[in-house]
């Protein structure tokens, strides 16, 4: 083994939500291909792919280990739950949201934050919840993020980090298999408690490529007829009830 530091990116979408690779597909691409020691599945609201992923890893034998998270919608923004035992109920407060992730003894963080858009945490209401107890702060901030999201407030949402001591995440919030690793964290040690420890030690550091302005062109034409195809699948399996309906994706 080289010394080097662990490499990990918490923010991957599989099939489950708005993804378009199945989670088995994104372990074997990670393991053949990417220097990545743990990764995380968020897909929105829910963690049975992630669950399942982990399961798999774990199976094999995997060098990668799988990290159980979740992309919750908040009232306050989307907010990465890590290392998660259950979902977490979504359009609560960020307040309350941070406060369920403590309570499974999870990791709270929010994505692509600062970015003047509903889906991101806005400065001010990171400040509130930082001035609060201890159990509504954010353990991190997802410094680095590639997507049309995460590019234009990064500089200054890496002061930000900066100034109010958050620990950096680099993360690659990947909606396509290739898009895997764009964004990625580095800390001492290779495993997720390693991992854990430098959040809480705020010893990580983010890494990663901005996506060409045209690049999510792709992937959101695959989204598209990924949606298509559910729907037509759910709607036929409901009205011939032979089990043939899709889960987001999943047969079931």
């Amino acid at each position: 083994m080289t010394d080097r530091l662990g490499r990990a990116d918490l923010h991957i979408h599989t099939l489950a939500s708005d993804g378009t690779a199945g989670a088995i597909a994104i372990l074997d691409h990670v393991e053949a291909n990417l220097e990545l020691d743990v990764i995380a599945f968020t897909d929105h609201e829910r963690i049975d792919a992630a669950l399942a992923a982990r399961a798999i890893a774990r199976d094999r034998g995997s060098r990668v280990e799988v990290v159980v998270g979740e992309e919750i919608t908040t009232r306050g923004g989307h907010l990465l739950g890590l290392w998660l035992t259950e979902t977490i109920r979504p359009f609560g407060s960020l307040r309350s949201t941070i406060a369920a992730i403590h309570d499974q003894g999870g990791v709270a963080v929010p994505a692509h934050p600062l970015v003047p858009y509903p889906l991101c945490a806005q400065g001010f209401m990171l400040r509130r919840l930082l001035d609060d107890e201890a159990r509504y702060h954010p353990d991190a901030i997802e410094a680095f993020n590639p997507t049309a999201l995460g590019r234009p407030m990064h500089a200054k949402v890496v002061q930000f980090a900066d100034d109010h001591r958050l620990a950096r995440l680099g993360n690659s919030d990947a909606h396509a298999l290739e898009a895997v690793g764009s964004g990625w964290t580095t800390f001492p040690g290779r495993s997720g408690d390693d991992l854990r420890a430098a959040i809480a030690a705020r010893t990580t550091h983010h890494h990663g490529s901005f996506h060409a302005p045209t690049a999510q062109l792709a992937t959101f034409q695959r989204q598209l007829q990924k949606y298509g195809r559910d729907a037509r699948a759910n709607l036929g399996g409901r009205i011939r009830r032979d089990g043939s309906s899709r889960d987001l994706g999943y047969p079931r």
